[in-house]
């Protein structure tokens, strides 16, 4: 029995795999664009794993990243100094203090989750007003991220940073530590950190001595400690609001 032979015309055709190997070859930009978003959504998922937060819970940091980024400043100036911090415990600050810087800074900080959302729109008003980002609606949580672990630099990829790292914080540490935490890393003038080193520098004594007006000043001083001084007609202001609001609560 004989087979006919096969005619070159009717040989099956060869899938075109090398052409597209070619093809991906000669245009590698796709490959480039994906590795690239592949690297900055690393970037900032892995904040939801790193750096860690449960130490902080009982270890206070020898350091912040807002403490070393003065130090760059002050030796890029060729300044030579150290920043000046002592840390005192939540039951070493007058009273006073935390409810003072609460009622100025963040006044829902007991009930929120981490998040101000009100704040927030309200900062994106401001923003769209202005045509830049001059607010962000910050509550105490995302101002302790912030002074733990990045730069002052304004962003919407540094306040995604921030935010994941304030869900952690709310998640891991209770209210009570947030706030001592953030009393002892806040900045208040320039190279001065922490209750314990505002309170000495601008009253002569220690935070566990602080009045309610000395608080309310403090207060007033957090949102721009650098332009902000306690003999300031505007702190002054403020601090006199302040005051009211904890008459009006009972607290004084």
């Amino acid at each position: 029995m004989t087979t006919a032979a096969q005619s070159p015309d009717s040989a099956p055709e060869t899938p075109p795999v090398r052409a597209s190997r070619e093809q991906r070859q000669r245009h590698p930009a796709g490959r480039i664009i994906m590795l690239c978003l592949i690297l900055f959504l690393g970037s900032i998922l892995r904040y939801f794993i790193w750096p860690p937060v449960g130490p902080l819970a009982t270890t206070a940091p020898a350091s912040s990243a807002f403490i070393e980024y003065r130090k760059e400043q002050w030796k890029n100036a060729g300044e030579s100094r150290e920043p000046t911090m002592k840390w005192r415990n939540l039951s070493q600050i007058s009273p006073y203090l935390p409810l003072a810087v609460t009622i100025a800074e963040d006044d829902t900080f007991w009930d929120h989750s981490g998040f101000d959302f009100k704040g927030i729109r309200e900062a994106i008003e401001r923003n769209r007003s202005q045509g830049r980002l001059i607010a962000g609606g910050s509550t105490i949580t995302q101002q302790l991220a912030k002074n733990l672990w990045f730069s002052p630099e304004r962003s919407i990829l540094r306040k995604i940073k921030e935010a994941i790292m304030a869900w952690r914080l709310e998640q891991t540490l209770e209210k009570k530590r947030i706030l001592e935490l953030y009393l002892n890393y806040a900045e208040w003038g320039n190279g001065i950190f922490g209750a314990e080193a505002a309170a000495i520098t601008y009253f002569g004594k220690s935070a566990s001595r602080l009045t309610p007006r000395e608080a309310a000043i403090l207060a007033a001083m957090l949102p721009n400690p650098l332009q902000r001084s306690p003999r300031s007609a505007l702190v002054k202001r403020k601090a006199n609001g302040i005051v009211r609001t904890m008459q009006r609560r009972g607290a004084l």
